[in-house]
């Protein structure tokens, strides 16, 4: 908990949270006042993740009234161009960040994508993980999900609550470089 308060300080006193693909550094939990917010870790060549955008965007427009998602890409490599064109062909209607320094990917503990980090209306990280139970293994996947964990998660926040598992590790691409 300490370190998920001190990473909150940290993006709060201004730190580069995230660059939009204008150029312009972006701190998501600064711009969400009062409403849930929800990080989704992506990598475009990663086929788990291609997959997950029909689930993400349902998802979001289901939560819009209280959550605010923001999809992340932290391969150092993206350009704005690349990311821009993964969201049109994937139809992405959500705000896109950079995070080549890795700083929302800290702050949400993702390691594989796409994983989810769930900030309450208070800015604690109260769920980090998968987006529900979909794929056992890489490439091999289940023809529905059984758990839905960031849904689960949305609906703990709005409500106060604190989830029985605050962390689920996804199945798909680990994200490079991290130390």
């Amino acid at each position: 908990m300490v370190i998920v308060l001190t990473a909150c300080s940290a993006l709060a006193g201004g730190q580069q949270a995230g660059v939009d693909l204008d150029g312009k550094t972006v701190n998501p939990l600064d711009l969400n006042a009062g409403k849930i917010v929800v990080l989704v870790f992506l990598r475009r060549d990663c086929p788990v993740s291609g997959r997950y955008a029909p689930v993400v965007q349902r998802i979001s427009q289901q939560f819009s009234d209280s959550a605010s998602f923001w999809l992340v890409y932290p391969d150092k490599s993206d350009s704005p161009h690349e990311i821009r064109k993964y969201l049109q062909d994937y139809g992405y209607h959500l705000p896109a960040l950079r995070d080549p320094e890795h700083a929302l990917v800290k702050l949400g503990h993702a390691q594989i994508t796409p994983e989810v980090a769930v900030f309450d209306s208070h800015r604690h990280l109260i769920y980090d993980g998968r987006i529900d139970d979909w794929y056992v293994d890489l490439g091999q996947a289940r023809t529905a999900p059984t758990t839905h964990e960031l849904e689960e998660a949305i609906r703990a926040a709005k409500a106060g609550r604190r989830l029985a598992k605050s962390e689920v590790r996804g199945v798909g691409c680990y994200i490079s470089d991290l130390e």
